[in-house]
């Protein structure tokens, strides 16, 4: 059974993935402009997925790049920086729907002019991660937190922090970074070395040892020589006691073996 209560760690997006996942919206179709824009603005502005569908097309101020959020958390309302990069697509939405004939209404909204719902909009980022190949769990909070961790990354200070995300407390800042980008944690992991014991190849096989010299048999005892052949020199003539050589175990003479095993 799934443990719906579990919180799971944050997962903020790195910028290639933010790219993956914008490539999958259209820079034509209308749907595809509509939600590129949509998802900008809650990735560069920090937006909660409440606050994005909450905008109307007169919170944007273009020339002084704010995005007014009236209806935040707690329904209060904070003004909320964008760079330019982020209006010029937001700004392409705009003119797709004075296109379409849009002119009252919600800012991001269906092709009729409807307002869009929280879970089409979860179900939509959910289908362009996949469709990206993103591996992370991917929603539009997400989003949020990819916003403030680069935040955090490039050194904005935590109040600074704290007003574009539009939390009550400090404190509240600092617990939500510890929780998206946990920096000291992440730091202490890094700074510490180990290495995995290097991998034993094997040894290219060399020329085989030669075997062993084989052992001298002993020698033959003295050959008793009769008292009665001794005195016989055509007996000793008959029987070379001295020149006989007694085989080796094999059936080899004992100077074949050395031959046979190249002893020296």
């Amino acid at each position: 059974m799934a443990d719906t209560g579990r919180k799971l760690p944050a997962e903020p997006l790195t910028k290639d993935e933010v790219r993956a996942l914008l490539a999958q919206c259209s820079r034509r179709a209308p749907t595809g402009v509509r939600d590129r824009a949509l998802i900008t603005v809650m990735y560069r502005a920090g937006l909660r997925l409440e606050e994005a569908l909450a905008l109307k097309p007169a919170d944007i101020d273009a020339a002084n790049g704010i995005v007014r959020v009236l209806h935040g958390k707690g329904d209060r309302a904070r003004p909320v920086g964008i760079d330019d990069g982020a209006l010029a697509v937001v700004q392409l939405w705009v003119d797709e729907r004075k296109r379409l004939g849009l002119k009252n209404g919600k800012l991001f909204c269906t092709l009729a002019g409807k307002p869009l719902s929280d879970s089409q909009v979860r179900q939509m980022v959910r289908r362009r991660a996949a469709n990206a190949g993103i591996t992370k769990r991917v929603h539009p909070h997400g989003l949020r937190h990819t916003h403030a961790a680069e935040l955090a990354a490039e050194g904005v200070p935590v109040n600074v922090i704290q007003a574009q995300l539009g939390h009550t407390s400090l404190a509240t800042t600092d617990i939500y970074l510890r929780h998206i980008a946990p920096a000291d944690v992440i730091a202490l992991g890094r700074s510490r070395h180990w290495q995995d014991a290097p991998v034993e190849r094997a040894k290219p096989a060399g020329p085989a040892a030669p075997a062993p010299a084989a052992k001298a048999a002993p020698a033959a005892p003295p050959q008793q020589i009769p008292a009665d052949a001794a005195a016989d020199p055509g007996v000793l003539a008959s029987a070379d006691y001295s020149e006989e050589i007694e085989d080796g175990p094999d059936g080899y003479a004992e100077d074949e073996l050395d031959q046979e095993f190249g002893a020296e």
